[in-house]
């Protein structure tokens, strides 16, 4: 079993949302570097902390486990989804997504500020400046000293 951390904007999918549907698509990777940890690495069983970004309170807000490997996200061949790719198609699809199951909410969300200040994380890619990637690796030890703060 591995660990991740995916990225959201709690505005369009939250920890919350993910308790409503119980089980979601995790689409719309549009990094190659994401994409290809998706389509190679995450496997049915992995947890992942769900992040929130671009809101008030930006962190760690869930966990989810998950439940199908990659498979085309067939968003992008759909013109009228925000994630269209006019150069994937069925035949040769350019991006995956994964399905997650909730798991659970945190007590609290754990605030990036808090993160940022633990020496455990110094390695973790989420507290380096200019990191973009909303899908990432995250070790043992990283994530128990994350979960350990909840």
């Amino acid at each position: 079993m591995a660990y991740w951390l995916f990225k959201t904007e709690p505005d369009t999918f939250s920890i919350d949302t993910l308790r409503t549907q119980n089980i979601s698509c995790w689409e719309g990777v549009r990094n190659y570097q994401a994409r290809n940890m998706l389509r190679d690495e995450v496997k049915v069983g992995d947890l992942v902390l769900i992040y929130h970004s671009s809101c008030k309170d930006v962190g760690v807000a869930g966990i989810a486990k998950v439940v199908k490997e990659a498979y085309p996200d067939h968003f992008a061949f759909n013109v009228e989804s925000d994630y269209f790719d006019a150069k994937s198609s069925p035949d040769n699809p350019r991006w995956f997504m994964v399905d997650i199951a909730f798991e659970r909410k945190l007590s609290r969300v754990i605030p990036l500020a808090k993160l940022k200040a633990m020496s455990e994380l110094e390695q973790l890619p989420l507290v380096k400046r200019g990191n973009r990637l909303s899908v990432m690796p995250v070790s043992e030890e990283e994530w128990q000293a994350i979960l350990h703060q909840e």
